[in-house]
């Protein structure tokens, strides 16, 4: 086990050791699974060891969890919010060495493993900013006297299954959210990247301990297939958000949907860079590169195909593989490097049976196309002269491969990009603003992500993440992704009743003065017994009656019951600013009749 290296030293700052416990339930850490070893990529030697969760420990956490999503949804989102925020500072406190297990155990640059990092933390910054915006409506009703209002309600519990290639930041996506709207949250990160899961959960598990909150609230496990079929089945779970192949995404979408839960997936990308005649080719081959070598080619948004004009074809290939000869392959904790390994030895095995196919199907080898001699994954950068047609071009092979094919008119250039079962990403290069806008319209890219003139892989927390078809149809991050980690109910009030011929009284505005802070009636109307001498009308307080309260409120009066002794109004108070959220308040105020209420009382200034 290489764990008593100097190099894997920071390793005990996370919390992890030569041999983890790989469940956290009920705030406490166990595993009673079988035993797993954490392998880097580079040299393909031990890290440290994980026992994994069993069933048992899978039931025995989700009953916890369950029980603690009935306290964490009452907690006001703000103070969610506030959560949340603690746990992006915790994160960011241990941004290089977090950055740096990344790098070590999945592979890619480290560079990248800060950065994905980096992209929880902000994450948890966005979601800190929502928790104050999860806002319902006022909807008019056509009935009389009627209110109508849409609300938003925390789910419960929401299950995140995320995959190797970005095993913490498709977590920050999900989990940030869902924590401010209320949810508990169960984890269930890559069984080849145990030490990330751990490490994650170590920090969010002491931000929880550290304001008296259930560890419950955050759950994870490490585990395979078994826990993943669990948290699919599991009807305590209300979303499932998976990240991972289309194949194990549709087994994933049958389960859940049979038992009616809901289902968030990011599935797989085979995305498409158009360079069309008029483009910035330097610009365009730069972009490329990292497009389809960056993370040894095994992001969902990796550029896989390359649809070149056909009078600029040949100038761009060889200034492409140009640039390909420049990149340093080596460990993606070293300086320089800019292409590490793939994940696995099976990875790797797989990048040497797509070669095979992708020659027996017509495909020409430009550049790359073999596996590296050593102890580690490595592979070489790979470009692929094939037809559009091929059927192995309609598949997502999971590393550095990038196909080139060329194209005569914009027209052919969409239909090629459209042409895959996949809708992730999309990207064109060109100048020309008609260019742009038939790309973006409706008979452009059928992709979710649509770019011009940068690559295709990249996202920013503030846009929905995401692609159609067989990428899945989900969105993470954006402007209402919210809503799906909440769910909305529509409620009606019929506001009945009459004041029974009774006759109540206001301050006016006059008589108003200097109480501004107190709940006020805004009439132009006074019957105050202050003084004389005022002789504005008396008005009868009925059902359905608005007046304006002190600054911004609206009272509506829904109800009046008058007996001889009592008189008994229903109210609502609600917030009146344009644009803001209507929080609505039931009170009830008695009044004894020839009970005068003087400046000093906290309610309604009522005289009868």
């Amino acid at each position: 086990m290489g764990f008593a290296k100097k190099e894997y030293e920071f390793l005990t700052e996370l919390g992890v050791g030569p041999r983890n416990p790989g469940c956290f339930a009920n705030g406490t850490w166990k595993g009673n699974g079988p035993t797993i070893s954490s392998v880097n990529p580079v040299n393909n030697q031990i890290i440290a060891e994980v026992t994994e969760a069993s069933i048992q420990d899978y039931e025995d956490g989700m009953q916890a969890c369950s029980e603690a999503s009935k306290l964490w949804m009452q907690i006001p989102a703000p103070k969610r919010g506030e959560i949340v925020r603690q746990i992006g500072d915790a994160l960011r406190a241990k941004l290089d060495h977090l950055g740096r297990l990344v790098s070590l155990e999945m592979g890619k640059i480290l560079p990248e493993g800060i950065g994905e990092v980096q992209e929880i933390i902000d994450m948890c910054d966005y979601a800190v900013g929502l928790s104050r915006q999860l806002n319902g409506s006022v909807v008019p009703s056509e009935r009389p006297n009627h209110v109508m209002m849409e609300m938003w309600n925390p789910l419960g519990v929401v299950g995140v299954i995320t995959a190797f290639n970005f095993p913490c930041a498709v977590l920050g996506w999900n989990a940030c959210i869902a924590l401010v709207c209320g949810n508990c949250v169960v984890w269930k990160g890559a069984p080849t990247t145990p030490l990330i899961t751990i490490a994650m959960t170590e920090i969010i598990a002491d931000v929880l301990e550290k304001n008296n909150l259930p560890g419950a609230i955050f759950t994870s496990f490490c585990g395979g297939a078994e826990i993943g079929q669990a948290i699919a089945k599991d009807t305590r779970i209300h979303l499932v958000s998976f990240t991972g192949s289309t194949k194990v995404g549709l087994m994933v979408q049958h389960t859940v949907s049979e038992r009616f839960g809901k289902c968030l997936l990011e599935l797989s990308g085979n995305n498409a860079i158009i360079v069309m005649d008029d483009a910035d080719i330097p610009l365009a081959v730069r972009s490329v590169l990292f497009a389809a070598v960056g993370t040894a080619g095994q992001r969902c948004t990796t550029c896989r195909r390359l649809l070149l004009h056909e009078s600029i074809y040949q100038s761009v290939l060889e200034q492409l593989i140009g640039v390909y000869k420049q990149v340093k392959m080596g460990d993606p904790l070293e300086k320089g490097t800019l292409l590490g390994p793939l994940h696995t030895s099976v990875s790797k095995e797989k990048f040497e049976k797509g070669m095979e196919i992708i020659k027996s199907q017509g495909g020409k080898i430009l550049f790359g196309g073999s596996a590296v001699e050593s102890e580690g994954n490595f592979v070489q950068p790979t470009i692929v002269e094939i037809s559009p047609t091929a059927d192995v071009v309609k598949e997502e092979l999971f590393g550095p491969v990038l196909y080139v094919m060329k194209f005569q008119t914009l027209k052919e250039a969409i239909e090629i990009n459209n042409s895959v079962p996949q809708g992730l990403s999309s990207s064109i290069f060109t100048r020309k603003p008609e260019v742009i806008f038939k790309w973006l319209g409706p008979h452009g890219s059928d992709c979710g992500i649509v770019n011009v003139n940068i690559p295709t892989n990249g996202a920013e927390i503030g846009g929905a993440f995401g692609g159609e078809k067989a990428t899945g149809g989900g969105r993470e991050a954006g402007s209402d992704s919210w809503k799906q980690y909440m769910r909305r109910s529509t409620w009606n009030k019929f506001c009945s009743g009459t004041t029974s011929g009774k006759s109540f009284h206001f301050l006016c505005s006059k008589h108003q003065r200097g109480l501004s802070e107190k709940l006020l009636v805004n009439l132009p109307r006074c019957h105050s017994g202050l003084e004389s001498g005022c002789n504005q009308p008396e008005p009868s307080l009925q059902c359905g009656s608005q007046f304006l309260l002190a600054h911004v409120a609206l009272l509506q009066v829904l109800s009046v019951f008058s007996t001889p002794n009592i008189v008994l109004i229903s109210i609502y108070v609600g917030c009146g600013v344009p644009g803001g959220q209507a929080i609505w308040i039931r009170s009830e105020l008695s009044l004894s009749r020839g009970q005068r209420w003087k400046e000093e009382s906290p309610d309604l200034f009522i005289k009868n």
